[in-house]
């Protein structure tokens, strides 16, 4: 994969936990979501604007 790949990812990655921790959701919720966000980068970052925003 390409530098550009890898920074776009990192920079989404960051934005998706940012309005994580904004959202109102309870503190297990957003601790898990992060998990997934940081260690599936990729696959947590769709995962979470598909299914864990309302």
């Amino acid at each position: 994969m390409g530098p550009v790949f890898i920074a776009a990812i990192v920079i989404l990655d960051a934005l998706a936990l940012v309005d994580l921790f904004k959202a109102d959701k309870d503190m297990m919720r957003k601790g898990l979501w992060a998990a997934v966000i940081v260690f599936l980068p990729l696959i947590g970052l769709i995962l979470y604007f598909l299914v864990g925003k309302k």
